[in-house]
């Protein structure tokens, strides 16, 4: 008599740009055999990710704004999955773009912040982040990456995990959804991608410089990635 095969854990991923991707993340996804499905926003059909089929659901970064669903119906589409999914308190991470839209998902106001946080610096957590995985990214001289102009009010009911210097929103737990308003999962070689590909926006930012960047992320990403993939980790032991 032959046993059948269990199927291996699934997570499902939406990406807003090609090169905006898991990163160290994927890494990890692999050591816990998960298999990966990317959804390219724009590009792919979203209405066939089951809500409730996968294992885990990421909702990665992108220039755009939660806000802009006349200029990109999918934004609706996401939203509505991310409201289904976090009703059924399914796994769901989202990192930047992705914790605004869930963050609107879950009600609250998403809005232009009064200044563009770009660049690295550390965290302040919050007294109940203290005993999560969130603690690995907290520690002393550790500095994460922050790529966004915008932010989002606290919504209701969630927990909320992390401030930076800058904005005191930038992480918050709601069941066993994730929300990272910062970028744990990038690597210093892809960042080279994110420097061509947002050049523009470098640009007109007062203050940032492409070579600014690159030295702060030789300087502070290797120690990131090291406690990412902690982080995420223990993570992904606490909801599954």
């Amino acid at each position: 008599m032959t046993t059948k095969k269990s199927q291996p854990a699934r997570a499902d991923v939406i990406r807003h740009l090609a090169f905006e991707d898991l990163g160290s993340f994927a890494d990890v996804l692999a050591r816990h055999a998960f298999e990966v499905r990317y959804f390219d926003a724009g590009v792919d059909d979203l209405t066939r990710i089951d809500a409730l089929g996968s294992d885990l659901l990421i909702v990665l970064g992108g220039p755009i704004s939660s806000n802009d669903v006349d200029d990109y119906p999918f934004l609706e589409t996401e939203i509505e999955l991310l409201r289904r999914r976090i009703a059924a308190d399914r796994p769901t991470l989202g990192i930047c773009l992705g914790a605004q839209l869930i963050a609107r998902a879950l009600g609250a106001r998403v809005y232009a912040g009064p200044v563009k946080e770009i660049g690295w610096s550390p965290l302040q957590l919050m007294p109940a982040a203290r005993d999560t995985p969130m603690q690995h990214l907290g520690q002393a001289n550790l500095s994460v990456l922050h790529w966004h102009g915008e932010t989002f009010d606290m919504p209701v009911g969630a927990i909320q995990l992390a401030a930076s210097d800058k904005y005191p929103n930038q992480a918050f737990s709601f069941g066993r959804t994730l929300a990272l308003q910062f970028h744990v999962e990038v690597t210093a070689l892809g960042l080279e991608q994110w420097f061509i590909g947002h050049t523009g926006e470098i640009h007109q930012t007062d203050g940032i410089s492409v070579t600014q960047l690159r030295t702060e992320t030789a300087r502070h990403a290797e120690a990131m990635q090291r406690q990412g993939a902690v982080f995420f980790e223990n993570w992904l032991q606490s909801v599954n």
